[in-house]
């Protein structure tokens, strides 16, 4: 079994936000796979697809961003996975609108809920998929705009880029 856990914060007060780039990716991996309704499970919400014929936990944290590193490790630790068998999809900004980067480990690079889930493992070798929110414009406090909704101008990209991090994490 492979873990991919989609960070982002939970309720409907963020639903649509930069930060749960994450929660959207999974989103369109559960539609693509016609998962079940997810389940409450390890301080989240998880749900079962198959992914190119392998069974797939899909881990939706609700501990909120900066405590991911907490239900990431309860359903790793329960399933009995590898760190090699997990990806944690989290959202960047400092990478341009609409890119994706993917790698194999290395560090959080600043994002809050991708430095939890190494801390708490202990370790920094955990594949991550990151997907591209922007730089918050002059004057904006990186909180509030992480936190923001996407523009209008936005949202065609964004749609396209769920769609690709969804098949970069089928590819990985």
């Amino acid at each position: 079994m492979k873990l991919v856990a989609g960070l982002g914060n939970p309720g409907r007060k963020y639903e649509g936000t930069r930060h749960n780039a994450g929660y959207m990716v999974l989103a369109e991996l559960a539609r693509r796979g016609s998962a079940p309704p997810a389940k409450s499970a390890f301080q989240g919400e998880t749900s079962e697809v198959k992914i190119n014929g392998e069974r797939t936990l899909l881990l939706w944290p609700h501990t909120f961003m900066n405590r991911s590193g907490t239900s990431v490790l309860a359903a790793r630790d329960f399933y009995k996975i590898t760190n090699e068998e997990m990806l944690v999809v989290c959202d960047d900004l400092h990478l341009p609108l609409g890119s994706l980067r993917i790698r194999a480990q290395g560090s959080a690079g600043g994002q809050k809920g991708l430095a939890d889930v190494t801390r708490v493992l202990g370790t920094e070798v955990v594949s991550r998929l990151r997907v591209g929110i922007g730089e918050a414009p002059a004057g904006w406090d990186p909180a509030d705009y992480v936190l923001g909704k996407f523009t209008r101008q936005d949202l065609a990209m964004i749609e396209d880029v769920i769609v690709r991090a969804a098949e970069a994490v089928e590819t990985w």
